[in-house]
């Protein structure tokens, strides 16, 4: 109950900060590199090397990995289908097929799970959302901008952004059963339990309501799918089809209905791909989600 305050408190917080006049206005941006670069790591290699590795870990894991491959095989059908313009698909695909698994993800399912569920959600998000979008979600922005780059400057990027080489040594270290000493497992789950109130405070900073916008439509598909679409899809794989029915199972559906990523948003603004519908399906799914989470919540709390 305590994260579930923290989360609105600090979330509200950032609303409100977003009114005064001296507070500086790209301060979510600190806080982003904040949390992804020291956050985000700490949590990592605190909590991947104690990982039991098993055939249960391919559920969360092929999440994002399936999430992302549903939302480019239904946007881009639709886009060639309407007539859509590039940067529109490319939009919708990059923010509909990325939750925001790690921001909003970790202190939601923590607060629902415990500690236990948040180690499932750092699989969703660490082998899962993030190495997805640090490949697939650049190439997509590539190919549907006008920009283009380099394949070794796109791999670059990837190889060389800490969050990633941090997952990397957690997962050799889950592999030669090695872990850090007390005093660092303690430096490392300190750190990262910063996140939540920082994440929730950036989320605050961003969230924007443009009424006069010309894309309700397309950002109420966007959402549909995101926020319902996707987890039925993966209720209906994993509880239907393969009949699972662990708390695994229920944390990596949880984790498919999170709001759109804000870093998949930034993604697709950057690469020109409709930054106003982008910072729409931030700032309409982050609220929006609160609801269709609770409803989520109570349908896998029967299965």
């Amino acid at each position: 109950m305590s994260n579930f305050i923290l989360i609105f408190v600090f979330l509200s917080l950032g609303i409100v900060l977003q009114n005064v006049k001296r507070f500086p206005t790209n301060s979510h941006k600190l806080l982003n590199q904040i949390v992804v670069y020291f956050c985000l790591p700490a949590l990592a290699l605190y909590y991947i090397p104690k990982i039991k590795l098993d055939s249960q870990l391919f559920f969360p894991v092929g999440v994002a990995w399936i999430g992302f491959a549903v939302s480019y095989l239904f946007f881009s059908f639709l886009g060639k289908r309407l007539g859509w313009s590039k940067k529109l698909t490319g939009c919708l695909i990059i923010t509909a097929g990325f939750g925001n698994t790690s921001f909003l993800g970790f202190p939601i399912i923590e607060a629902l799970y415990g500690p236990e569920g948040l180690k499932t959600a750092i699989l969703v998000d660490q082998p899962g959302s993030f190495v997805v979008l640090s490949t697939l979600g650049i190439l997509t922005a590539i190919l549907y901008s006008s920009g283009s780059s380099s394949g070794s400057h796109i791999v670059k990027k990837i190889l060389f952004f800490p969050p990633f080489i941090t997952f990397v040594i957690a997962c050799l270290m889950n592999v030669f059963h090695y872990d850090f000493q007390d005093m660092i497992q303690f430096l490392l789950q300190k750190t990262g339990s910063a996140m939540t109130p920082l994440a929730m405070l950036s989320v605050g900073l961003q969230l924007h309501f443009d009424r006069k916008s010309q894309h309700w439509k397309f950002l109420g598909l966007g959402l549909l799918f995101k926020l319902m679409l996707t987890p039925a899809l993966f209720y209906f794989l994993y509880v239907v089809v393969l009949n699972q029915h662990s708390q695994i199972i229920q944390v990596s559906i949880m984790e498919s209905a999170m709001a759109p990523m804000i870093t998949a948003s930034i993604l697709a603004s950057s690469y020109g791909l409709k930054p106003k519908l982008s910072s729409m399906m931030i700032g309409f799914g982050i609220p929006i989600s609160f609801i269709t989470l609770i409803f989520w919540y109570f349908v896998l709390g029967h299965i």
